[in-house]
């Protein structure tokens, strides 16, 4: 039987590596915008973050509501987008809601928004060419899922782009999402972040599965 060196295991494991992690930014490398937190009433405001690998342009984007009439509500002063960014669609004013969650002015806020949510609605994510990107019907009455009354919902890294309100979850103070109360109001959520993971941690976690799979089958055929 013949035996290879452990070392030509490891040169292996570590090309096929590389070209895993190559492969696995090249082909990740666009930007991807979701949905992934709302609130209505209260300090009314929907978050979208840019879940994918590069920055998108958000220039002639809109939001609407349940009347999902594309070009509503401008979304152009968001401008270019950076992967992982969350950028915040509020019904107060701009500055207001920053001062009340606490926010630096690196969070990009629209204010001012008037196309607002009741408790069974919708929220639609308009391209620029008017293409629907994204779209959450939300009626905790009917559909299921939390009642977002003065709390947020968030939507599981699972679920994004799925409209699945149902499977939503409530923002409570100690949870993954980093939820707070805001400055005034008493209010419950977690606006300006979102938990993706980092794509060079995407990467090298592949590149640990494919290097640890070659190492075992160099055992076996030893």
């Amino acid at each position: 039987m013949r035996l290879r060196c452990p070392s030509s295991f490891a040169a292996s494991a570590l090309a096929l590596g590389s070209l895993v992690l190559f492969a696995a930014q090249a082909a990740s490398a666009v930007g991807i915008m979701r949905i992934t937190e709302w609130m209505y009433n209260g300090d009314e405001f929907v978050e979208f973050t840019n879940v994918g690998d590069a920055s998108i342009d958000l220039t002639g984007w809109s939001f609407d509501d349940n009347s999902r009439a594309a070009g509503s509500v401008s979304l152009s002063a968001f401008g270019s987008v950076a992967a992982g960014q969350s950028v915040i669609l509020s019904e107060s004013a701009a500055a207001a809601f920053r001062t009340n969650w606490g926010l630096t002015a690196s969070v990009s806020v629209i204010g001012g928004n008037t196309n607002n949510l009741g408790r069974a609605d919708e929220i639609n994510l308009y391209d620029a060419g008017g293409a629907l990107i994204d779209r959450l019907t939300y009626d905790d009455q009917t559909i299921g899922g939390p009642r977002t009354l003065n709390v947020s919902g968030n939507i599981l890294r699972a679920n994004l782009g799925a409209n699945a309100a149902n499977l939503a979850a409530l923002s409570f103070v100690g949870d993954a999402f980093g939820t707070r109360t805001s400055g005034s109001g008493g209010f419950l959520a977690n606006p300006g972040s979102y938990p993706v993971p980092e794509p060079d941690a995407i990467a090298l976690a592949a590149f640990a599965v494919t290097t640890l799979a070659i190492a075992r089958r160099g055992r076996r055929s030893a």
